[in-house]
């Protein structure tokens, strides 16, 4: 078998897996859109005033549960961060007004 016959083999493998898990992949690519959404919102959201997740959520009209875990990954990557307390919540501000 040539490199050719190798390579257009691999190319129809490819494309069956492709068509094969179609639904899968049009899924995960929404899931990620819609949390890079989430993600950009929560920036736009406490980027002038520190906030709780209680305040997050109510702003966004989303679950308190959902900011508090897409808030904890962009804690993660060092992209916003606990800015004190208000009550018994931590206040959440983005990283860019820390190095302001």
């Amino acid at each position: 078998m040539t490199d050719r016959d190798k390579a257009k083999q691999r190319t129809q493998m490819l494309k069956g897996l492709r068509e094969k898990h179609k639904d899968t992949v049009t899924h995960a690519q929404e899931r990620l859109k819609n949390q890079k959404k989430i993600c950009r919102d929560i920036h736009k959201t406490i980027k002038d005033e520190p906030k709780t997740v209680p305040e997050i959520a109510e702003v966004l009209g989303l679950e308190p549960h959902v900011v508090l875990w897409n808030l904890t990954a962009l804690k993660k990557y060092g992209s916003v961060f606990e800015a004190g307390m208000s009550g018994e919540y931590f206040l959440y501000t983005s990283a860019e007004e820390k190095n302001k």
